[in-house]
């Protein structure tokens, strides 16, 4: 879905509509559990007027946040039903995902971005043209210290992506 926003209210309503469609559940692990990925992708304009030329230039840019539902071990989750399925399908995609960090971690010619729809999706911030930054939340209770370490190990994986940020500008100019 791509919304035009001219403000940062219109931004606001289309955050909140992003946040009303958003899909949680309750299980033993997580009292509101996400049960799928959620993205935001701001795609920026600015209109400058070039102090030498006179000339107007036009440069790009996108944001993209990126909420990642956590893996679940289905042992300690006691997901069933939609619920396993929807798991099932969060912890491919963060495998696929995994995948894709390790390849570029270890540098290697072919990165499996099309594997996935997440991936994809986040192809410019995985060793792309964009700057990207990643946030990794592990939970401070020792029962799940496998979990905060897999997470940790993740996240130092991604720390040694190298990106090229460009800035993108109009071909016209």
């Amino acid at each position: 879905l791509v919304v035009e926003c001219h403000a940062v209210n219109d931004l606001m309503e289309v955050f909140k509509e992003g946040t009303r469609n958003r899909h949680v559940a309750s299980h033993t692990m997580n009292r509101d559990s996400s049960r799928s990925h959620s993205l935001l992708c701001l795609y920026i304009d600015r209109i400058a007027t070039d102090p030498e030329t006179g000339e107007e230039l036009t440069q790009y840019g996108k944001l993209t946040f990126v909420d990642l539902a956590g893996s679940e071990r289905l042992k300690y989750s006691g997901s069933s039903g939609e619920m396993m399925k929807e798991t099932g399908n969060i912890n491919r995609s963060l495998f696929t995902l995994g995948k894709v960090i390790s390849t570029l971690d270890k540098a290697e010619s072919f990165v499996p971005y099309r594997e996935s729809k997440l991936t994809k999706l986040l192809m410019d911030s995985l060793g792309g043209s964009s700057s990207c930054v990643m946030v990794a939340c592990c939970s401070p209770s020792a029962k799940y210290t496998e979990e905060s370490l897999n997470t940790l190990q993740y996240a130092y994986r991604a720390k040694n992506i190298t990106n090229s940020p460009v800035i993108q500008m109009d071909s016209t100019q």
